[in-house]
């Protein structure tokens, strides 16, 4: 055989093309032809713009009306004010540690049960799933606030809150965990009975340990939305740091101010919370493709 018709040698381990990040989002949509991104970026330019416009004429009218004057604004660098308002935060951080705790493993516990071959089991964890990921929070904290004391049901105004948190919580997480113990490759379940490991001991052993570490940084973003949900501890006058806001603003009467400041505190934290989560999944993602 000649040379020039010889087949070609495989491609070895090292040449050959890997997969990039791209091909999952060229699932979601085509990669966009030079129109399009003149397009996206004139639409992008046109936004930005008119984002700029807003926020230009809101600090128009804030200075207007004298809401931009700094004798409004050094006040909440006075170290009672500061104090205040930092109660309110370790408030929050406080029930929103307390939930997280709580609703992660029992999220757990409803994912673990859903799947679950007995019937009557799943069933039960699917409805109250369904329930709690379907009926918007502040309905569970009024029922805590409300209804359960009308049949002399009584909790702590911190429970009030962090129940409702759990509740909901746990619902949503309980489906991120599912399909974190989906998303692991059927070939570790065959592994796993390879080397004779029932299926309890699998799961506790080989499966669930992938899909913790695959959902990490969905369970961060989720600690995002229980920070948010703590806001709702005005309803029971818990003193978190919305609360610690509406509070302030009865004290300084100065309700643009103090919403800026709050406002502010919660972008930071929330924004920690998000670049945690991000780079969790890009060094997930680093070693995945190491491997």
């Amino acid at each position: 055989m000649s040379a020039s018709t010889a087949p070609a040698a495989p491609a070895s381990r090292a040449t050959r093309p890997r997969r990039t990040s791209s091909t999952a989002t060229q699932v979601l949509f085509d990669a966009p032809g030079p129109k399009g991104r003149a397009r996206i970026a004139l639409l992008s330019i046109l936004s930005s713009v008119a984002i700029l416009a807003v926020i230009g004429l809101g600090l128009w009218q804030f200075q207007k009306n004298g809401q931009l004057d700094p004798n409004k604004w050094v006040v909440y660098l006075r170290a009672d004010y500061l104090a205040f308002l930092g109660r309110g935060l370790l408030g929050t951080l406080k029930v929103t540690a307390v939930a997280a705790v709580v609703a992660f493993p029992f999220g757990l516990l409803l994912a673990l049960a859903r799947l679950s071959r007995f019937g009557a089991l799943s069933r039960a964890a699917t409805v109250w799933i369904e329930f709690f990921r379907g009926i918007p929070m502040l309905l569970v904290v009024y029922a805590f606030l409300l209804a359960l004391p009308a049949y002399g049901v009584t909790v702590p105004r911190f429970w009030m809150l962090v129940i409702p948190m759990i509740l909901v919580s746990a619902a949503t997480t309980a489906e991120v965990f599912r399909a974190g113990i989906k998303a692991v490759d059927i070939g570790q379940h065959e592994a796993a009975a390879a080397i004779g490991l029932g299926r309890r001991d699998a799961l506790i052993s080989v499966i669930l340990p992938q899909a913790v570490r695959l959902v990490l940084p969905s369970l961060i973003l989720a600690l995002v939305t229980l920070l948010k949900d703590s806001t709702l501890g005005y309803v029971v006058s818990y003193n978190e740091l919305q609360f610690q806001g509406k509070t302030m603003v009865s004290i300084t009467r100065y309700l643009v101010q103090t919403y800026v400041v709050v406002s502010v505190i919660y972008i930071a934290l929330n924004f920690l919370l998000t670049r945690i989560a991000l780079a969790l999944d890009a060094r997930m993602k680093a070693r995945a493709s190491a491997s």
